[in-house]
């Protein structure tokens, strides 16, 4: 994965149209997978860091001042000037006409380099679990994508569930995963923060058990899944660790699918990922 990656920030040094799908099939994965091991890494998604390093050659282009700007704005792939300049705004604060007058001020991002490093000294406790489709009832919001810290929509989605409804939840559960449940589903490929995402609180129950009409549903097809056993406190690190250490050293991959947090009991919890043979 390592290898797959520094190719693709060579393909994004060279190509004008980054055909994502066509890279991954070349490089033996999945554009799924290469999107979420990406970001995951590099701490941002891949097409920010598209935009930021096009943006960076392009700010050389404005200080030279050889070309008009809607020339260079086409050059890399924008179709008016004021288009060119937006994006060219968001990434250095200031305009290319701006940036052209005064030679600066400009916002380098640097060309990523992902390197192996040794880790794993701490055992992370995992299983593959192999499922037949199930199903997810419970009670659904399109919320935000926030990368750090405590999702405040989800916060106040689970607080305004009644206390029973908890219970009621997780006494409909009948099939793994247990317990109740974090579902997050239709995530951005490119996990954007602030983009939407379909957040549902609820339990798993077999393909074939009656669900309250009052209940959103998420059918989950059959499939494999990597189940990592952790706590309350230390799931962050666990997730981060499923792509610098687990992906990384094992012959799976991410496939579509909800990522599932089980909540067992007060402390326990299993972060259950969709995966398939890489």
């Amino acid at each position: 994965m390592i290898a797959a990656l520094n190719q693709l920030v060579s393909l994004v040094e060279a190509d004008d149209e980054l055909d994502v799908e066509g890279v991954a099939r070349r490089l033996g994965t999945t554009g799924h997978h290469l999107r979420r091991m990406f970001s995951s890494l590099a701490g941002m998604p891949l097409s920010e860091y598209v935009r930021r390093r096009r943006m960076t050659v392009a700010a050389a282009d404005v200080v030279r001042g050889r070309d008009d700007l809607l020339s260079i704005a086409v050059r890399y792939g924008y179709g008016s000037a004021e288009a060119f300049g937006r994006a060219f705004r968001s990434v250095h604060g200031a305009s290319p006409g701006e940036v052209r007058r005064a030679g600066g001020p400009l916002r380098t991002q640097p060309r990523l380099a992902f390197r192996l490093t040794v880790e794993g000294s701490n055992p992370m406790e995992t299983r593959i679990a192999d499922r037949p489709a199930f199903r997810i009832a419970g009670h659904a919001a399109r919320v935000p994508l926030i990368h750090r810290g405590a999702n405040p929509r989800i916060q106040q989605h689970i607080a305004a569930l009644p206390a029973a409804e908890h219970q009621r939840l997780k006494d409909l559960g009948d099939t793994d995963p247990g317990g109740l449940l974090q579902v997050f589903d239709d995530l951005d490929p490119d996990r954007t923060e602030g983009s939407e995402l379909t957040y549902l609180h609820g339990a798993a129950v077999s393909a074939g058990t009656p669900v309250p009409a009052d209940l959103d549903t998420l059918d989950v097809a059959a499939g494999a899944w990597a189940v990592f056993r952790t706590t309350e406190a230390s799931l962050p690190e666990t997730w981060a660790a499923t792509a610098t250490e687990w992906f990384p050293s094992n012959p799976w991959r991410l496939r579509p699918g909800p990522e599932i947090v089980a909540l067992l009991d007060r402390e326990a919890r299993e972060l259950w990922l969709p995966v398939e043979p890489g």
